[in-house]
């Protein structure tokens, strides 16, 4: 039995894999930045919660989280598919992941730029979006990049769920044509192929943007 036969079913898998890449990376450095902000704020609640919430989600594997979120949320009458829990669950992982980055990028911003903006008279909410957030997400990019391989390479847990991502695909494959290693082997080929391309843009960007920092 060729394998060349099932190249639509590895793409099908590849692109439901990029899909929950897109929507967990692309919302979880939304919620991210919104943690970021949060456990840095004046007022303890907010940041106590946020803290809580980073350390649930750094703390916890995101097998876990996916269970939790695809079997655990019905019984408080949440009910989601598999492509939604997978989708859910990884965006609390990388957001709780990124929330870190994030915020050591804003903290990296040195405090003569919070000074310079006072001094001309910026407002508070000015002088972080214009002036601290574009420095601060600049320094995050790289590490950013890097989680968003990591979550691509993540996506292969939501197999566990029953979602028909790129793993899956490979094991229905592999029950069909008993070719295991020529399978997974092709599998792991395909995942280099996006994960190694963006590695290479990484560093590429890490260095082009440190270029800046030089004196």
């Amino acid at each position: 039995m060729n394998l060349i036969e099932f190249l639509p079913r590895f793409g099908e898998g590849l692109l439901v894999s990029l899909q929950l890449t897109v929507i967990s990376v692309f919302f979880g450095y939304l919620i991210g930045t919104v943690f970021a902000v949060s456990v840095t704020a004046a007022n303890p609640w907010i940041r106590w919660i946020a803290l809580v919430l980073v350390e649930i989600g750094r703390g916890i594997p995101a097998l876990v989280v996916l269970y939790i979120v695809y079997y655990g949320l019905p019984a408080l009458g949440i009910l989601l598919d598999n492509f939604g829990a997978a989708a859910v669950g990884l965006t609390f992982t990388v957001a709780a992941y990124s929330s870190e980055m994030i915020r050591a990028g804003l903290a990296s911003v040195p405090r003569g730029q919070q000074e310079g903006a006072d001094a001309l008279g910026l407002s508070k909410t000015t002088t972080f979006l214009r002036v601290i957030v574009p420095q601060g997400i600049r320094s995050a990019i790289p590490p950013l990049m890097g989680l968003a391989i990591m979550s691509f390479q993540g996506t292969s847990l939501a197999y566990s769920i029953s979602v028909n991502e790129l793993m899956s695909q490979a094991y229905q494959v592999s029950t069909i044509s008993f070719r295991y290693l020529e399978v997974y082997g092709f599998t792991a080929l395909l995942y280099a192929c996006i994960a190694v391309p963006t590695t290479w843009l990484s560093v590429w960007m890490e260095k082009r943007l440190n270029r800046g920092f030089v004196r």
